[in-house]
This record gives C-alpha cells, structure tokens and sequence, in this order.
C-alpha cells in the first residue's frame, strides 16, 4: 500500500512543474518505504542472543541443569559431556530461531537498526537512485534527487556535477528543515512540496530558465 493518494500524488508533479517553471535545473522525487531489509541487523541480534544463552549456561551451570532435572523429572540424571553440549546447542539455536522469527516483525527489527546503520543505508540507497534517475540525465547536469525513506524517517538531496559545483550541501539545509517539519506531523505530500519548493528557489537563483529550456526529466513522483 502506498504511502500518498493519486490526489496527493498529482500536487506533488505540479510543485515540481512550477518549481521547474523558473530554473533549468529538474527535480526528481522518490519515497521509498524502506531503504533496505535489515535481515543482516536480524541476524546479528539473533547470533548476539544465541551466544548470550551459551554465556549463561556456561557461568551457572549447576542452576540451568537443576532447571532442567527439575522440568523433565530428572533427578539424579548424569550429565556427561555429551548431554551438556547437547542442551547447550538446542538452546543456543532455539534462541536463535526464536529471536530472529521475532525480529521478522518490522516495527521490532526497524527498532532495533542502530541509527547510525539506517544513516549509512538510507545514504547509499539514495545515491542509487540519483545515479539512475538524475544524475547526468540532464544536458547541463541539473538534476537534484529530493529522496525520502518512511521506515529509517530520513531523507537526502542530491545535485548533479554543474549544481554541486556552485551549491554546497549546507544550502539544502532550510529544504530539509521545511520538507521535515510537515513530514513529522504526518503531512507526507506537503512535506514533498515544500522541499521541492525550497530547492526550486535555489535552483532558480543559481540556474535560471532560459527560453529553449525542455523538462528533460519526469515531474511525477516515484513511489517504491
């Protein structure tokens, strides 16, 4: 299910057309669900958990066995080395299964993504898409990529060569600021149009329209 309605879907293309209308920089939009999976950050919570269980065995095992003995009606049972490393094993992989099947659950998992890991992430999945979408796409190399993921609440702008030459990333701070502020409380679209507003301005003061200008780039929206 996406994000935005088609209505909401339409203002956001014709921001990007009236943005476009005073500069012959061209603006492409994405809002990504997700920029990745996490299933490595899975697995290592659940590898963490697993060698936890193995630690706790190891420091009291006298209480863990007594558990045991207790459980399975055991009294007196021999604890050979083999049935040792036999309940170690199932243990350390039960708990492995166990917190990993957890983890599947999105809200737990994206919880559990150190903020520095969605950063990083969100960043390189960005620059995917403005290789693919806006960069030297463009006659004069102006395309900017306004990128937003929902799951890792972050977003990036990105410049082609002839933007990035005279525009430092600093400058799409107030972009940024204007398009997150709405996000927060929930106003996605709005969001959108006021980042595609605010780099718009940039734009037009550093790459104004000239009258033979053409929209070399699509102004819709690309949800995935």
């Amino acid at each position: 299910m996406g994000y935005l309605t088609d209505e909401e879907h339409t203002r956001i293309s014709q921001a990007v057309a009236a943005a476009e209308e005073h500069t012959a920089g061209e603006i492409v939009t994405v809002l990504a669900d997700r920029s990745d999976g996490y299933s490595d950050i899975a697995l290592a919570w659940a590898s963490l958990a697993s060698l936890l269980v193995l630690g706790a065995l190891a420091s009291f095992p006298d209480f863990y066995l007594g558990l045991l003995e207790w459980a399975f009606n055991l009294w007196g049972h021999e604890w050979t080395p083999r049935y040792i490393f036999a309940v170690a094993a199932i243990a350390a992989t039960a708990k492995f299964a166990g917190v990993y099947l957890l983890l599947l659950w999105d809200p737990l998992r994206f919880l559990l993504v150190p903020g520095i890991v969605k950063t990083r992430r969100v960043h390189h999945r960005a620059i995917a898409h403005f290789k693919v979408g806006a960069e030297r796409r463009t006659h004069g190399r102006t395309g900017v990529l306004i990128y937003l993921s929902m799951r890792e609440h972050r977003a990036e702008i990105f410049a082609d060569e002839a933007i990035a030459s005279r525009v430092t990333p600093e400058t799409w701070g107030e972009a940024m600021a204007d398009m997150l502020r709405e996000i927060r409380h929930g106003r996605i679209a709005d969001g959108m149009i006021a980042g595609v507003r605010d780099v718009g301005v940039v734009l037009a003061e550093h790459f104004p329209r000239a009258e033979d200008d053409q929209n070399e780039l699509p102004d819709r929206l690309i949800e995935v």
